[in-house]
């Protein structure tokens, strides 16, 4: 799938459990990016609980829910994958399939309860498992003399550039990862620092995955 924008999603595959006037709800995720993973992850879980009384599920696929579907598995209509759909996409999250196991305790919720049950399930989940933000960077190599060193760490150091590698040799190829829109900027900060002394090397756009500490479990967050 071509991504081309930052995105929130599951730090990890996971599961939590929750209980519910006797009834076991069992909220199973995992990251996936194609309907064919999402298939393959709810046929995995449905077998492993084949004695549920429910294993309903949702997934969201694409960075604008292109790809969306939630089943409640003989849950009154509305009640279960709805919910769970909802929920992860309250949350922003992309790319994320859920299923949540029932197992019937004897005492029935009503439709109101059922909604809230299979909700909170899948966000106590994440937030047990944890959020991180995928963010599409740059990877930009160059090199600098030995007494040109101590001048460029300053600049990384103010301008908090993550430092991927740094290499000691005849000269320090230092190895950063920069947000798409900064290469630029980043560049012509260094031509003047340097006066014009330096020469760049670009690698692969890709993704790296940045931990979000302190995500609102009730809104986006992709600043």
């Amino acid at each position: 799938m071509n991504q081309e924008k930052n995105y929130l999603t599951l730090k990890e595959n996971g599961q939590h459990e929750l209980v519910i006037k006797k009834s076991r709800f069992i909220a199973s995720l995992a990251r996936t990016t194609s309907v064919d993973e999402a298939k393959a992850f709810i046929q995995k879980i449905s077998k492993q609980y084949h004695d549920a009384t429910h294993n309903t599920y949702a997934y969201t696929i694409g960075l604008n829910d292109e790809q969306v579907k939630a089943s409640d598995n003989g849950e009154p209509s509305g009640t279960a994958g709805v919910p769970e759909l909802k929920a992860l996409q309250l949350m922003g999250l992309k790319d994320v399939t859920v299923v949540v196991t029932r197992y019937f305790g004897g005492i029935k919720l009503g439709a109101g309860g059922l909604i809230r049950a299979y909700s909170n399930s899948v966000t106590e989940a994440v937030q047990k498992i944890g959020v991180v933000k995928r963010v599409r960077q740059q990877n930009v190599s160059f090199e600098l003399s030995y007494k040109q060193y101590d001048l460029v760490n300053h600049y990384l150091t103010e301008h908090n550039i993550a430092v991927a590698s740094t290499d000691y040799g005849a000269a320090i190829t230092i190895e950063v990862f920069l947000d798409e829109p900064a290469v630029a900027a980043f560049e012509q900060d260094l031509l003047n620092l340097l006066s014009g002394q330096v020469a760049f090397k670009k690698g692969a756009l890709k993704y790296r995955e940045v931990p979000v500490e302190a995500h609102n479990y009730h809104e986006t967050d992709l600043d």
